[in-house]
């Protein structure tokens, strides 16, 4: 890590510790129309001390990031407003400040790194230029000054070669990269408190392991407190010190890290924990949470949790319930931690096994025989240049991959960002045309095919991407998008019976038929998830490409859509490709697993087997770098010196060797071969017969 301990920053060093630095009391955000407004945020109250990490967590829509944008004062405009509270810094209530005032507050005592780092960057300034504007505006330095601490930022948080990187475009960065220049930005100011929403949702495990740990060590350099505000579990048990759960713009629950994942008190945390998958529970259902949360337009009269609440009596419905603590402490807001009211509730029911979506018992035996059959499969793209398009050399997107899937089983594709694991999922269902190899489906080559003989095929695979809402028109409503395959190969004649077809197929994903006259803006990121399964299973395939269709949701939603797959799985005998950077919901999932780096597989086995006991280097390094809910596990993270290499110029010999801990000179000279191991196939030199060392 950088010295930020520069002539500019020495003043960080007598910052009091321990002290209250925020304390925000009874904060109201509303949104939209004053009449019926949106309370985004209602009656919120905690304190954060300096130097600590404090987590605010809890599902989309639940109100987090308008916390965090309440406390800027970047609330959207024009009907965002803060209807009362207050939000005190050192004292000082930030909700009095005039604008001007306020300005000097945001980027220097407050620094806020956002989500996704491409849109906060500005595409046409280079990096240097944009930490510079940072710099000048809260440290007042200029030219040479200035590009000395913009220097000293770029080395503070990790990016090697600071002077090139320096003239570069955001767009020349990897992921990683970018996000340490937000840091970089946000720390021009020397802030006193960092809010950090999701700084690490779409990042790799191994990025973003690198990136919570530089947040970690710039914390203890400067004293800074940090706001982390995630729906992830795992994170939170690596890097807070206090956690904070949020639901329908209230806190539900505020404790220690420590007590808080020993003894979770409000049963929407306790459900949250339940929802996680992980290899233990393979053989059965995940516990969902039913329904959704409720929309903040409207007044509440009980507790805004009961309608999901297996432990929720009639007075749960009637009174809203208090909080049970210190007013900006610990504490819960339940019924059942009322001494007054715990006493009058009902005997816990025994839980339903889980929502809609889930298959009453353990694991269907899968059919037998292969379905798909890969080989040696290769995509290239050509780079181009200049104004003939002179073809100049070749992106190795996938370079030799090889695999197979049976009839009812899952295949996992795991891997960095850029490694090329969309890119063979596509290849295999021949939206993008191979370069060279086979992809045999019963038989068949798809290579091979074109033209009608290749549409009629398409039947057989369909695809579920990432993002459920860019992959719908949003103007046709959700009945004609899943009817689209079905018109497209002329599976079902007449418009009555495609409706009821629909309308099946919507109950089958646990949607209600009337929903098909509704427009995909009008659900919930789950709920598009689940149209987009209902589109996929309108041709009745029986393979399914599944690229990352759960990174983007929360925890509670993602296990309603795993539910839903392996149901679906169980009933129609489909297999899945499922391409994923999410390890625990690989090892809940998968039957095999397959670990990608650089365009070729480096090891493929059981899905027990690689998780368990990892062989390949890399593969021990993604493992190792997954964040679990036990904060003291004792678990050392490898860590991956570099990025990614690009893979229009992969490295001489294995691609992995300029990042391998355990690189020997064969591994700069050569490829490795694949070689059998406990049950699995690996591709690496420490395996096999010795090599020349």
């Amino acid at each position: 890590m950088g010295n930020l301990k520069s002539g500019a920053v020495n003043a960080v060093q007598s910052r009091p510790e321990g002290g209250t630095l925020l304390r925000i009391e009874d904060l109201r955000t509303h949104l939209g129309n004053p009449a019926h407004p949106v309370r985004a945020v209602d009656g919120v109250s905690f304190e954060m001390r300096r130097g600590e990490t404090f987590a605010l967590l809890g599902e989309s829509g639940c109100g987090k990031s308008m916390t965090a944008l309440s406390i800027m004062r970047l609330l959207p405009e024009p009907n965002g407003r803060i209807a009362g509270g207050r939000v005190e810094l050192d004292g000082q209530d930030l909700l009095d400040l005039p604008e001007v005032q306020m300005r000097r507050v945001r980027g220097g005592r407050i620094a806020m790194i956002f989500q996704e780092p491409m849109t906060s960057l500005n595409p046409v300034l280079t990096v240097g230029r944009q930490i510079d504007e940072a710099v000048r505006e809260h440290k007042g330095l200029k030219g040479a000054a200035a590009r000395r601490r913009v220097l000293e930022l770029l080395e503070a948080v990790g990016i090697p070669d600071p002077p090139m990187r320096y003239g570069e475009y955001p767009h020349q960065l990897s992921g990683g990269m970018k996000q340490r220049v937000m840091i970089a930005i946000a720390l021009a100011g020397e802030p006193d408190l960092l809010i950090a929403d999701e700084p690490t949702t779409a990042l790799d495990v191994t990025i973003q392991a690198e990136v919570l740990e530089l947040i970690r060590g710039l914390q203890q350099d400067m004293g800074m407190a940090v706001l982390l505000i995630t729906h992830d579990l795992g994170v939170v048990a690596q890097v807070a010190q206090r956690v904070a759960v949020m639901y329908a713009g209230q806190l539900v629950e505020v404790a220690d890290r420590d007590q808080f994942f020993s003894a979770p008190r409000h049963p929407y945390s306790q459900k949250l924990f339940a929802s996680l998958p992980d290899m233990s529970k393979r053989d059965q259902p995940l516990r969902a949470i039913a329904g959704n949360v409720p929309a903040l337009n409207r007044a509440f009269t009980g507790c805004r949790f009961a309608p999901r609440c297996h432990r929720a009596w009639d007075t749960c419905e009637a009174v809203e319930p208090r909080w049970i603590g210190s007013r900006t402490g610990q504490g819960v807001r339940c019924h059942l931690a009322d001494s007054q009211l715990a006493a009058r509730a009902p005997e816990a029911p025994a839980e339903a096994p889980s929502d809609q979506g889930a298959s009453a018992g353990g694991r269907r035996r899968a059919g037998t025989g292969t379905l798909l059959e890969v080989e040696d499969l290769k995509v290239h793209f050509p780079i181009q240049r200049g104004v003939f398009k002179r073809t100049v050399g070749h992106v190795f997107a996938v370079d030799g991959v090889s695999l197979d899937i049976g009839r009812g089983r899952t295949v996992a594709l795991v891997g960095e960002s850029g490694c090329g694991k969309t890119t063979v999922g596509k290849a295999i269902i021949q939206l993008l045309r191979p370069t060279a190899g086979r992809v045999r489906f019963e038989g068949t080559d798809l290579a091979r095919l074109r033209g009608r003989a290749l549409r009629r095929r398409r039947r057989d695979f369909q695809i579920i991407f990432q993002d459920p809402f860019s992959s719908m028109n949003p103007r046709m409503r959700v009945g004609d998008i899943i009817e689209e395959g079905m018109v497209a190969q002329g599976l079902v004649s007449g418009a009555g019976q495609r409706r009821q077809r629909v309308e099946s197929l919507l109950e089958q994903v646990g949607l209600a038929p009337e929903h098909r006259s509704r427009y995909p803006h009008e659900f919930s990121g789950g709920q598009r998830q689940r149209i987009c399964v209902a589109r996929a299973l309108a041709v009745n395939p029986r393979l399914l490409v599944c690229d990352e269709p759960t990174s983007a949701l929360d925890v509670s939603v993602q296990a309603q859509i795993l539910n839903l797959l392996r149901r679906l799985q169980d009933e129609l005998e489909l297999a899945y490709l499922f391409i994923s950077h999410d390890l625990s919901v690989v090892g809940y999932l998968a039957d095999e697993v397959a670990v990608m780096y650089l365009g070729r597989i480096v090891e493929h086995g059981p899905v027990q087997a690689v998780l368990d006991r990892p062989l390949h280097p890399y593969t021990r390094a993604l493992l190792s770098a997954v964040p679990t809910i036990e904060a003291d596990s004792g678990r050392q993270v490898i860590r991956l010196q570099g990025d990614l290499p690009s893979p229009a110029a992969p490295p001489r010999g294995c691609h992995f060797h300029p990042r391998c801990p355990q690189a020997m000179p064969v591994c700069r000279e050569r490829y490795p071969g694949t070689t059998a191991q406990d049950g699995r196939q690996v591709r690496c030199f420490l395996y096999g017969d010795p090599p020349n060392r």
